[in-house]
């Protein structure tokens, strides 16, 4: 196994884009993440940002320049690259050696260890934000095994990777699915009736809710969030720190949308049992980053700013989509405010006006949706062992620790 530089291995492509389309697809950092390109919209050229520059080929490496730990990376497998111009905060990192994959380097750039170090140096330079240049990735050691040997590494990762992908697109699907047959029944009031048939498309009784401003089924009520469900806030959990191995890890907002890291804060296990959260709970972040999800990355203790929302009157699934189907009346409340805290309190709660409908009928809508859910959180967790059990191979991969039939 060779040790060598990364600069022997790629360069730093900047090569202007020749702009002889009227549209192109930009790529800023934010269009990148942990691999995947995020976008395939074409914008007109003239509206293209003044740091839209780079062309691109197959088989590149994108990185961003900014906040390593960030992970706005990814590789390049596209299907018209010329159709691509790159923000020049993006470094186009381009294989120059016949010895090496370009997958095998894009692996060593993007793993756990490669971005801590990165971003530890990019914390120490000094300048407005943690930044790093090529002069310092070209610096990079690594080792080098043989072509045969680089390519069973590649293929055991990017198989984890695909069964991860498979998983969220899984993921994605099933939610669409509930959220469209939620939709479908409590905000179009097309839910069966006792003949089977969509009940407001059918001529079922409706009745004008002044409260709501729109007709609504007959035995419905109207009431708040308040009304379905318990909200419990976190607490500040450094009021509660470690006293030895026995520990939870903490969720505060980054956790809600990526897991725990082994940057997750710890407390105590003996944190007040309101605010230990399992798989299958409901958070509700409502400060900040307004966003509503079920739990599935282990047990923990809950910070301050997220409600755990639990309910002995209604299913999850009804409470669930219901604070799904308001978000976007939170957001626009803080927007309106015209501020970059979204700051949702128990008042802002008791004063939504929801749709109520009867019982029975929210139970029959369970049966339907309840099996989704709890395959979404089986997948996220099986996600999340795969991403651990990634973390961990990867870098005795890389060092030559472990053997590969």
């Amino acid at each position: 196994m060779a040790k060598t530089t990364l600069g022997e291995l790629v360069d730093s492509v900047s090569i202007t884009h020749k702009f002889d389309k009227s549209k192109l697809i930009f790529l800023n950092t934010s269009d990148v993440l942990e691999g995947k390109i995020l976008t395939n919209q074409y914008m007109e050229v003239s509206q293209l940002k003044g740091q839209a520059k780079k062309t691109i080929q197959n088989d590149d490496i994108l990185f961003s320049e900014i906040r390593p730990k960030n992970k706005r990376y990814a590789y390049v497998n596209v299907t018209n690259p010329s159709d691509y111009v790159v923000s020049t905060k993006l470094m186009v990192l381009r294989n120059k050696s016949d010895n090496v994959l370009t997958k095998y380097l894009y692996y060593f750039l993007t793993y756990d260890g490669t971005l801590d170090y990165l971003q530890m140096r990019a914390e120490n330079r000094i300048g407005s934000f943690p930044q790093i240049t090529f002069d310092l990735v070209k610096i990079l050691e690594l080792n080098i095994p043989d072509i045969s040997t680089q390519t069973k590494v590649v293929k055991v990762i990017s198989d984890i990777d695909e069964k991860i992908d498979i998983n969220k697109k899984i993921i994605q699907s099933l939610e669409e699915l509930a959220l469209t047959t939620y939709n479908y029944w409590f905000v179009q009031f097309d839910f069966p009736n006792e003949k089977g048939l969509p009940y407001r498309s059918s001529g079922g009784g409706m009745y004008w809710c002044d409260e709501l401003k729109r007709n609504i089924p007959l035995g419905w009520q109207v009431g708040s969030l308040l009304d379905i469900a318990e909200y419990q806030n976190g607490i500040a959990c450094q009021k509660f720190p470690p006293e030895n191995l026995d520990t939870l890890r903490v969720i505060k907002i980054r956790e809600m949308s990526e897991g725990f890291s082994a940057d997750s804060d710890l407390v105590r296990l003996n944190v007040p049992q309101k605010i230990v959260i399992n798989d299958g709970d409901v958070l509700f972040s409502w400060s900040a980053s307004l966003d509503v999800i079920i739990w599935a990355g282990g047990k923990g203790a809950l910070n301050q700013h997220i409600f755990k929302v639990t309910s002995n009157s209604h299913p999850k699934s009804y409470f669930y989509f219901e604070l799904i189907n308001y978000l976007s009346h939170f957001k626009m409340m803080a927007e309106n405010r015209k501020t970059t805290m979204g700051h949702i309190t128990q008042e802002h709660l008791e004063q939504s006006r929801i749709t109520i409908p009867p019982q029975d009928l929210i139970l029959e809508m369970d049966k339907l949706l309840s099996p989704n859910l709890e395959k979404i959180v089986a997948l996220k967790k099986e996600i999340q062992k795969l991403s651990e059990l990634r973390a961990w191979l990867l870098p005795k991969l890389m060092n030559d620790k472990l053997l590969i039939d």
